[in-house]
């Protein structure tokens, strides 16, 4: 409503002045002398036109802002205060035709005139209070609404902070991405602790960069990486019990220290140092390996030392702090991985020195093996032949007729030479059971014969001692078995033979049996030790065997089958053997 009135009252009075200076026009007829009661009129004719002529620009000028404001308001999507632009406009074009009716009032004029002038002052003044009680309210608005464009700024900088944060954050972030590839990209511990050094260097800008391992006693630091390499013919050491150092071991957290101080100072070797900062490093290594899963343990700690440039003043800042605990981190895992993969090189070369040695060792037992062979194969012939064609003379001696001191001697050549081929047997077919090249020959045979016919072999050998013996073969024995006949046949003549050897008077039995395995029968201590467990198809013998000779100690069962032993070493002088019979035996029934 005031918008239309303020418009409306500005017409109006345009109309008035219009009127009124058509007035003036004509009660100013041509002809008429002007009134000048001054003396000096040209300077007042002067003034008066310079009035004219500011009244005229003033007027002109109270016009066009108007119209500008509306032109430029016009354009404006988001204006709160369009009232208050229309009635300044108003107020505004009023005083412009205020400004412009008081053109005529210089010279003589009509009263119409000076009712439009005073008209117009009054709807000015009228205009002016409203604008003014208006501007009342409205600026402590514009004002909070400067305070609030204030308030905006700052949070807008605030927010510029911010982002400049996150993205200086995200290049942080970048840069340890990149400097984690370089350190993971390799596992040996040297490159990784040279790539971190210059990878740090390029990231924060610094001057210098090092790193400080312990020595092998543990005592003291030693400078082994530094980004500025020094060439010293003697080594830069620190005590590892220096203050500042135990400070940067006691803790995870990167540690700013000072450039004075030992470590600061044996870090920087040119002149002006900046401010400095320190991590610790574990070192790790693994100590052993525990069901494929290695035992990981912290041994020592190495010191990163990062040194800024001096002559910049710069100092270290909370994010860069950040930044070198990271990448500590990330270096401590790389340093995990190498430290494994240097162990399983160790490991790797000393498997490979034990295989050379192994091969080295197989190598030569198998020219062992091969040279025994070939003197078994020599012995064998060059020392069987002449040994039967003595055992086959003695024989012949023995049925011809001879004195008892020729049959004495001849029934010791004998008894010696069968003596000597029962043990170069012995030898030949133990070394070829050792060594594997003994087969047996499979073929069906009558198992009681067999056995019968050891018993016609022994029995002989007890009779001529005086002794008793006794052989039984029980019922459950089978008839007809698949095996190796002489070998069981020489097992039997062993077994009996060294009871007979052993025995001076009384008797020997031996008993035949099958045997019956029962898991639930405790195991006899006197039983050997190689017992077999009974299988589908397979017929087990036992053959017990009794003497009243000399007996055995328990504690001698277990060394009875071993080659070349005997329960008492006594009786090898007196009643001869080599010790192979039984282990023979036990070849044999292990085959």
């Amino acid at each position: 409503m005031a918008k239309l009135w303020g418009w409306a009252l500005s017409v109006t009075s345009l109309l008035l002045v219009v009127r009124a200076v058509m007035a003036g026009m004509g009660n100013n007829a041509p002809g008429l002398p002007s009134c000048n009661c001054e003396e000096d009129w040209g300077l007042l004719e002067l003034v008066t036109r310079c009035q004219l002529a500011s009244d005229f620009l003033i007027a002109l000028a109270y016009f066009s802002i108007p119209l500008e404001l509306v032109y430029f308001v016009s354009f404006s999507n988001v204006f709160p205060f369009r009232w208050i632009i229309i009635q300044f406009g108003a107020f505004i074009v009023l005083c412009g035709l205020t400004h412009f009716i008081s053109i005529w009032t210089y010279g003589p004029h009509s009263f119409l005139i000076m009712l439009a002038q005073t008209i117009l002052k009054i709807a000015t003044a009228l205009v002016s209070c409203a604008t003014a009680i208006t501007l009342v309210h409205v600026i402590p608005t514009l004002l909070h609404v400067k305070v609030r464009e204030l308030f905006l700024k700052h949070k807008a900088a605030e927010l510029d902070r911010e982002m400049g944060i996150i993205k200086d954050q995200e290049e942080a972030g970048r840069h340890v991405r990149m400097l984690t590839n370089e350190i993971r990209s390799t596992l040996d511990r040297h490159t990784i602790l040279n790539t971190t050094l210059v990878e740090l260097v390029k990231t924060l800008e610094l001057a210098n960069c090092t790193i400080w391992e312990p020595n092998a006693e543990g005592d003291a630091l030693k400078l082994t990486h530094e980004l500025d390499r020094r060439f010293l013919q003697v080594p830069v050491t620190i005590p590892a019990s220096d203050k500042t150092v135990q400070q940067i071991i006691q803790t995870s957290e990167a540690t700013v220290i000072s450039p004075v101080c030992a470590l600061g100072k044996a870090s920087n070797h040119r002149g002006l140092a900046g401010a400095m900062a320190a991590v610790r490093l574990p070192l790790l290594c693994v100590s052993n390996f525990k069901g494929g899963t290695p035992e990981v343990v912290s041994a020592s700690y190495a010191i990163l030392v990062l040194m800024l440039p001096g002559e910049t003043g710069r100092v270290w800042t909370a994010h860069e702090i950040d930044l070198v605990e990271v990448v500590a981190d990330q270096v401590a895992v790389a340093l995990s991985h190498a430290a494994v993969l240097e162990d399983s090189h160790r490991t790797r070369d000393a498997l490979v020195e034990q295989n050379k040695s192994l091969q080295l060792a197989r190598q030569e037992a198998e020219t062992a093996i091969r040279a025994r062979n070939d003197f078994l194969a020599v012995m064998n012939h060059e020392m069987r032949t002449p040994m039967h064609a003595i055992i086959a003379l003695s024989s012949l001696l023995q049925e011809g007729k001879l004195s008892l001191d020729q049959r004495s001697m001849v029934d010791t050549v004998v008894k010696s030479s069968s003596l000597l081929s029962t043990l170069i047997n012995d030898v030949l077919d133990f070394s070829r059971l050792e060594d594997g090249s003994l087969s047996l020959e499979m073929r069906p045979f009558e198992l009681p014969t067999v056995l019968r016919e050891a018993e016609n072999l022994a029995k002989p050998m007890a009779k001529g001692k005086g002794l008793d013996f006794y052989f039984d073969i029980n019922m459950d024995v089978p008839q007809f078995v698949i095996g190796d006949e002489k070998r069981l046949l020489q097992i039997t003549l062993n077994i009996i033979g060294n009871a007979v050897k052993f025995t001076r008077h009384g008797f020997v039995s031996v008993s035949v049996s099958l045997e019956k395995y029962d898991a639930n029968i405790r195991r006899d201590p006197r039983n050997p030790s190689w017992r077999p467990i009974p299988v589908d198809g397979f017929a087990y013998i036992r053959i017990v065997v009794k003497d009243t000779g000399l007996g055995v100690r328990d504690s001698d069962i277990p060394r009875l089958f071993n080659k070349f032993v005997q329960a008492d070493s006594t009786t090898t002088r007196q009643y001869g053997g080599t010790g192979l019979g039984l282990a023979i035996c036990k070849k044999f029934v292990q085959v």
